[in-house]
């Protein structure tokens, strides 16, 4: 095995990982009611839902660019606070674990 394809393999792993992970960032963002996110104390559940799907989206359109791209690195970044974050004081507001 080359480094090349080694670097390729390694390159589509990352893509699929952070694919996997903004996909159930944006699907879970939408399961919480609004009120969730309010009594939680974060953002809404609008800007979540617009945050973590157009993060999916952009995974999505670009995923012939690197991704490693600051514009998945932003986004990977975002999915990653709301289910570090967000996603914990939902679940606690509204009991669900």
């Amino acid at each position: 095995m080359t480094i090349y394809a080694f670097q390729g393999t390694l390159m589509l792993v990352v893509l699929v990982v952070l694919l996997a992970v903004k996909g159930f960032a944006f699907i879970n963002s939408l399961t919480y009611s609004a009120e969730a996110y309010d009594a939680a104390g974060k953002l809404t559940k609008q800007a979540w839902c617009a945050i973590t799907g157009l993060g999916f989206a952009a995974q999505l359109i670009l995923i012939s660019y690197s991704p490693l791209g600051i514009i998945h690195l932003v986004f990977t970044i975002a999915s990653l606070v709301y289910l570090a974050d967000v996603r914990p004081a939902l679940a606690e507001v509204t009991s669900r674990r």
